[in-house]
């Protein structure tokens, strides 16, 4: 039977795209680090961004990277579905309740730049924020070779498998895909607001895909110009396109059934 050309065209306007979700859950899966083997996996990307490319820690022996945070801080992987490689890692710090003298990295490290009138972390009772920290894409899943000096993309890895161009074409999504876990596991963990240290044009970026974090300090040097910036609770969500917030459900409802956390809850509502 013969299909004249209205009837092709009439057929292929009912071909619909993809969503940005679906798209994405076609190619990569979020795990949370909940064993010592996956936090080791993430240990390992940390390796080779921060110590092998970036030189910002030093060469260890056991070929991973970790440090005094990691015993109260939670990490999540993306992993490549076809071919089981991990395409990244990133890890909230949450400083617990029962432990005054923990700190995240900015509390110990970056307070003294907080511009005046800012922030008051008064407001911010241990367990109540986290901060969002140590994420690394490897290198097999780097956006674009000129990025090469940038955390968020850059790491050693080894693997056969061979990535097709429409693969490919969805790489430049892990990065966000890994910050929008980050906001996930906060607000399932009830938090007030959550932190990160990064370049002024990154946080652009973010805020391009709908998470309004506001700078909250000055400008220091912190591997490389940096300043800290904060996402209130209120803004985690308010922000996102559909396209975007769809994405994030997903993400949020796969941690939520991962996820072990306890939400955080403040004493002056009991």
């Amino acid at each position: 039977m013969s299909i004249n050309a209205s009837q092709h065209n009439q057929s292929s306007s009912n071909i619909t795209e993809p969503t940005l979700s679906e798209s994405f859950h076609q190619y990569f899966r979020i795990r949370v680090a909940d064993t010592k083997k996956l936090r080791n996996c993430a240990f390992k990307i940390r390796y080779g961004v921060y110590c092998k490319e970036l030189a910002w820690e030093p060469i260890r022996k056991s070929e991973v990277e970790t440090d005094k945070y990691d015993d109260y801080s939670y990490h999540v992987l993306l992993e490549h579905i076809e071919s089981k490689i991990f395409a990244g890692c990133v890890r909230i710090v949450i400083p617990p309740p029962h432990l005054p003298q923990a700190l995240t990295p900015f509390e110990e490290n970056c307070l003294f730049s907080v511009i005046p009138g800012q922030l008051n972390m008064k407001e911010y009772p241990k367990g109540s924020f986290g901060e969002i920290s140590r994420i690394a894409v490897p290198c097999t899943f780097r956006r674009r070779p000129n990025e090469a000096d940038h955390p968020y993309i850059t790491a050693g890895i080894s693997g056969k498998h061979v990535f097709t161009k429409e693969e490919r074409r969805h790489f430049p999504n892990i990065a966000i895909g890994l910050y929008l876990s980050a906001v996930a596991m906060a607000e399932i963990c009830q938090h007030k607001a959550m932190f990160v240290m990064v370049e002024p044009r990154l946080c652009k970026h973010l805020r391009r895909a709908g998470l309004p974090f506001d700078q909250v300090g000055e400008l220091i040097s912190y591997h490389g110009t940096r300043a800290l910036f904060r996402l209130s609770a209120n803004n985690y969500t308010s922000a996102m396109k559909l396209e975007v917030k769809e994405l994030y459900d997903d993400i949020r409802e796969s941690l939520r059934l991962q996820m072990t956390l306890l939400p955080y809850c403040d004493p002056t509502d009991r």
